[in-house]
């Protein structure tokens, strides 16, 4: 029998979670979590995990797997992930996969590309001008050597700033050049759509997200983070403006103020990358029907 992933990506409160989870009833089968964010235990309130009810309903897996003093990368993801997805292609022809993180969803479906060896001394000097003049530095000197990859790379994540930059330099040649080169063959059939809303309908859900993380206790979260305010994991939004609020650089209603809208860019960015996938098909989640529809025209043994 033939296998599928079916992969449900999208911007970030767009719903994904909630279709997620119908699906997998509907298929009976259990989600493979790709969003880079929701591996790490400590970031609860301010990640946006699966609420308890929606974890006991469907078994998740790379749902708090990590601590965020773990070090992983997108290629051990994607590996833990193809054998996660083989073994429940054992008992199920049909796996869910469902996330916000293109770049973790492209090495699962397509696989990495191969950059080329960069210099440890280039790594040492981009950390060292993060510390000193921070991210602003690094991005305008990434949209001079690669606009490209400027327009569609996470800007509130300075490791992936800093990566894109080790290579152009290392190599002399945009960090975009050396990506999307050659598809690996996966043992199944993948799907993929994309879900999408009025833009102004996404805005308000992030807003209301927001003040309901603050609600559900993110300051109380990101305070007891403080001490570790530095780790990569970290560097996200939700949590580097309530550090900014406990050092005394912005008030609290600034700070939250900041959260909704680093959260809309960050949407955005999504989108973009989402929209440049041809093997993508956009949704709205709420026809559920006709995206049980589509799946089932695509899904054939």
């Amino acid at each position: 029998m033939k296998k599928h992933l079916i992969v449900i990506a999208g911007p970030t409160g767009i719903g994904k979670t909630n279709l997620a989870v119908n699906l997998a009833k509907y298929y009976q089968t259990e989600i493979i979590s790709c969003d880079s964010r929701q591996f790490y235990k400590e970031m609860r309130i301010g990640t946006a995990v699966p609420t308890k009810s929606e974890l006991e309903e469907v078994k998740h897996h790379f749902i708090h797997n990590l601590s965020i003093k773990d070090e992983y990368t997108v290629g051990k993801f994607e590996k833990d992930a193809l054998t996660t997805i083989e073994a429940l292609h054992q008992k199920n022809n049909v796996v869910i996969m469902v996330g916000g993180s293109g770049l973790y969803i492209d090495a699962v479906c397509k696989g990495l590309d191969d950059f080329p060896k960069t210099q440890q001394e280039v790594r040492t000097s981009l950390n060292e001008r993060l510390i000193h003049e921070g991210i602003k530095s690094l991005e305008q000197e990434l949209i001079l050597r690669d606009p490209d990859y400027h327009k569609i790379v996470d800007k509130s994540n300075p490791h992936r700033i800093i990566r894109a930059l080790e290579v152009c330099l290392s190599s002399g040649k945009p960090y975009s050049s050396f990506r999307n080169k050659q598809k690996k063959i996966r043992a199944f059939n993948t799907v993929k759509i994309t879900l999408n809303r009025d833009r102004e309908m996404l805005y308000q859900r992030i807003n209301r997200r927001v003040n309901q993380m603050m609600e559900e206790g993110l300051l109380e979260e990101a305070r007891a983070l403080y001490k570790f305010k530095d780790l990569n994991a970290l560097q996200t939004v939700g949590y580097k403006e309530l550090f900014a609020y406990l050092e005394g650089e912005r008030s609290l209603e600034n700070a939250v103020d900041e959260i909704k809208k680093n959260t809309r860019r960050y949407a955005k960015r999504q989108m973009t990358w989402f929209r440049r996938d041809p093997e993508t098909v956009f949704f709205n989640p709420d026809d559920e029907t006709d995206i049980k529809k589509y799946l089932q025209e695509q899904i054939k043994d």
